[in-house]
């Protein structure tokens, strides 16, 4: 099996709408990096767009009337849950658990702007 450098053997694939702001919302909040976008031939719809969140990677793409939405829940580890739930408020996300302590650590969640459960998480 030859996987691609800098991939793992499973990473999540999310259809999402807006497809390209959410490449903003994981900048701003988890420091994710660009790895690939490239777009529909009207190159306003985005086709498939990669990002690296530390050295995992997500993949995803623009809804279609091919493709419905297909959304996720995420897990995180952050260096800073309550600093990063903050900044995921601040960028559009909604709570759906507000930070606490938990016995994995302090933990809360959000909702994004595109449909995903981000259970944000300092160990």
């Amino acid at each position: 099996m030859k996987i691609p450098e800098g991939h793992h053997q499973v990473i999540p694939y999310l259809i999402l709408k807006d497809a390209v702001k959410f490449f903003d919302f994981t900048k701003a909040v988890f420091g994710a990096t660009e790895r690939h976008r490239s777009y529909q031939d009207d190159q306003k719809s985005l086709r498939h767009g990669e990002i690296s969140i530390g050295d995992s990677v997500i993949m995803f793409g623009q809804t279609s009337d091919n493709w419905g939405t297909d959304n996720a829940g995420l897990f995180i580890y952050v260096e800073d849950a309550d600093a990063t739930f903050k900044k995921a408020l601040t960028n559009g996300a909604t709570e759906v658990m507000p930070v606490t302590d938990q016995s994995y650590g302090r933990s809360g969640g959000v909702k994004d702007p595109f449909g995903n459960t981000w259970w944000i998480t300092a160990a």
